[in-house]
């Protein structure tokens, strides 16, 4: 049963194409054209100085013969063995640079096809380069007269020395035409490398490769002009030329390399500096069906993981604190709270029932979203971290993370500067019914279990302990003493600059069987 094919509109947007989009096939189509057309100069030239001198009227009539017959029948053939695939591709590369729809089994066929183009060339471009070897001696045989060795030696060499500088380099071009001509098209939706039933090369095989059409062919080639017999007497000056175009394609191979090689790594190389500078937001866009491929692939998707990170961390953080998010981001899974020495700060909206039960729900929400964030805002600004929302108040927590000295100073800061806020924020809460808002704040430093706690499945960064109650004591005491911000004996000794602080008589609180000494901090003018 055929696969339904999927609207252009919903995966294929349509896009301006390139030149060299529009026109792959025909690029793919002479891409291999140069290499094989200086391989056939080489063979011509060696022929007519090494081979033609060692021949008989008639073994050069058979011989012309040949060639003729073998251009007009073997490569025609071999050209279009060649063009098979890529008329089979024409109507889907239509169709793709129109923003039509193409059946995913065909698409898929297409794509191995396109990946596998370049050894599809060099097979056929080897069988005829090679079928050259045992086609040539055969027909010169077949004239009755006796042919030297030295024909066959030198048949032999000429056909290797072409088909050495033809196929390599013809493979490259072939390669990176289809890279930049055809992927681009092909690959609108989907990841080459991932593209079952595909060759590509990898790179120790593009290195061998190279190897190959960078030293081996050279050498070889002029290797094998000097060991054969000179029939021409012209050996030096034939092995110079062949050697100078022999180094001009392995420098162009060397070429194609590097930009095969250099470009994937110079596009990671950037984009790895730009997310060691915080930029998240880079991809690198480059279609490679070979190891690059896959390399490029989890480098993209490693920079995808780190900015979802970051997305749940800031998401994260807007519902329990940004520094409570990197805690819990940080610790994992883990269960294991740890003693630390903090303060701890409860915040309390007074009179708020009464409030509550004589303005509406939508008032009540608004009245606390101000109070909120203008409370927050002053925690954290103090490298407090807003540990929890409780109804009409909240629970602060310093000394937690990146900012755990001085936390006792800094607690009583903030709490100064949020008795001002409220004061200076009475146009916001006079638009929302409640122009009189005040608070109570509570202060108290001390050891404290801080961590994830709670089950496997449901767990809260908190802090717990003896020193998490008193804070919340005092706070309640706020009312009792007329006063808007109490610390603890605790907390003033910490204190490292001066503040207004007067001492309040002794207080019992519910949990502590002595009193509690407690201090008013005075909001200085």
């Amino acid at each position: 049963m055929p696969v339904a094919a999927a609207k252009p509109s919903e995966n294929l947007p349509l896009v301006r194409w390139s030149v060299w989009q529009r026109h792959g096939l025909f690029f793919v189509c002479v891409s291999p054209v140069l290499a094989n057309a200086i391989g056939s100069v080489i063979n011509v030239l060696y022929n007519a100085k090494q081979i033609r001198p060692l021949l008989s009227d008639a073994q050069m009539e058979r011989f012309d013969a040949c060639w003729q017959g073998f251009n007009l029948l073997v490569y025609p053939v071999a050209i279009g063995c060649f063009l098979i695939p890529l008329f089979w591709l024409r109507p889907i590369h239509r169709s793709l640079l129109q923003g039509e729809s193409v059946p995913p089994d065909r698409l898929q066929r297409a794509r191995r096809i396109v990946i596998n183009l370049p050894w599809w060339f060099l097979l056929v471009a080897s069988i005829g380069w090679l079928s050259c070897i045992p086609v040539f001696p055969a027909a010169l045989r077949a004239v009755p007269e006796p042919l030297s060795a030295d024909v066959v030696t030198h048949l032999i060499t000429s056909f290797i020395i072409a088909s050495l500088i033809a196929l390599t380099h013809s493979f490259f071009a072939v390669e990176m035409t289809i890279q930049k001509a055809l992927f681009p098209v092909f690959f609108q939706d989907a990841i080459p490398v991932h593209v079952p039933g595909a060759v590509p090369l990898n790179i120790t095989t593009r290195g061998v490769l190279w190897a190959f059409s960078a030293v081996v062919s050279p050498v070889v080639s002029l290797v094998l002009i000097l060991l054969v017999p000179d029939a021409a007497h012209e050996a030096p000056a034939f092995a110079v030329a062949v050697g100078v175009v022999a180094i001009l394609f392995g420098l162009s191979s060397s070429w194609m390399l590097g930009k095969m090689v250099a470009t994937p790594v110079r596009l990671m190389k950037e984009a790895a500096l730009k997310v060691a500078r915080g930029h998240l937001d880079v991809r690198v866009d480059l279609l490679r069906a070979d190891d690059f491929g896959l390399l490029i692939e989890s480098f993209n998707s490693m920079v995808e993981g780190l900015r979802q990170r970051e997305q749940l961390q800031q998401t994260f953080g807007r519902h329990v604190g940004q520094e409570a998010a990197r805690q819990i981001l940080s610790e994992q899974n883990s269960l294991a709270g740890r003693e630390q020495d903090i303060t701890v700060m409860f915040v309390d909206i007074r009179n708020f029932t009464q409030y509550a039960s004589s303005h509406s729900p939508e008032q009540v929400v608004a009245a606390l979203n101000v109070f909120f964030r203008e409370a927050v805002e002053k925690i954290e600004s103090h490298g407090g971290m807003t540990n929890k929302f409780l109804g009409d108040g909240l629970m602060a927590l310093f000394g937690i993370g990146l900012h755990s000295d001085q936390h006792a100073q800094r607690a009583v800061k903030a709490g100064l500067e949020m008795i001002c806020c409220m004061k200076q924020a009475s146009e916001k809460f006079a638009d929302v019914g409640w122009p009189d808002l005040q608070i109570g704040i509570g202060i108290n430093s001390g050891p404290a279990i801080v961590g994830s706690i709670g089950s496997p499945k449901r767990q809260e960064y908190t802090a717990i302990g003896d020193t998490v109650n008193v804070a919340a004591r005092v706070e309640a005491l706020t009312k009792a003493v007329g006063c808007q911000l109490l610390i603890t004996r605790t907390t003033r000794d910490r204190l490292t600059e001066e503040f207004v602080i007067e001492a309040e008589p002794p207080q019992r609180v519910k949990g502590k069987s002595g009193t509690l000494e407690v201090f008013r901090v005075v909001e200085q003018e």
